[in-house]
């Protein structure tokens, strides 16, 4: 279940890199390392449906995953902050041009009950206001805990 031909790899390798750079982002100027992300994105596409994020626990339920299907909802901010995403797929261009190694990257995701609680509120608020909840947003710092964050729901 879980081959997947170096051809096919490279295949998306080019994709991947022909689509970041166009879109203003880089990929990890490790070949090697890239291609092994890709191939684990690709297995977890056959596990799971989707590209869960290979550096991360995947529960199997695709609404459960949302924030860690690649490119994550953390990207944005770990590159901003840190250079690089948490799994170092995408890089800043600085670390592209080898001019900043890759560091270690907090998570930045709440932990599933700090999440389940967030639904659960989202959930409340829509039964009251007669909305439908679709989920939330957390611009989190450390400690990455649901008291410090400032979670953003959205609702329609």
């Amino acid at each position: 279940m879980d081959y997947i031909s170096e051809k096919t790899i490279d295949q998306v390798y080019e994709r991947l890199k022909k689509h970041a750079e166009s879109t203003g982002y880089y990929l990890n100027p490790d070949a090697k390392f890239t291609k092994y992300l890709i191939k684990s994105l690709l297995i977890n596409q056959k596990r799971y449906g989707y590209w869960a994020c290979p550096c991360r626990l995947a529960s199997g339920k695709k609404e459960d995953d949302l924030d860690i299907i690649c490119p994550c909802d953390y990207r944005d901010p770990d590159l901003n902050e840190f250079g690089a995403c948490y799994c170092a797929l995408y890089v800043s261009q600085e670390i592209k041009d080898g001019k900043k190694s890759p560091g270690s990257i907090p998570e930045r995701r709440l932990p599933k009950e700090e999440r389940d609680k967030l639904d659960r509120i989202g959930e409340e608020i829509a039964a009251k206001e007669k909305l439908h909840y679709e989920g939330y947003y957390v611009n989190t710092v450390e400690p990455y805990s649901l008291e410090k964050a400032k979670p953003i729901l959205f609702f329609n």
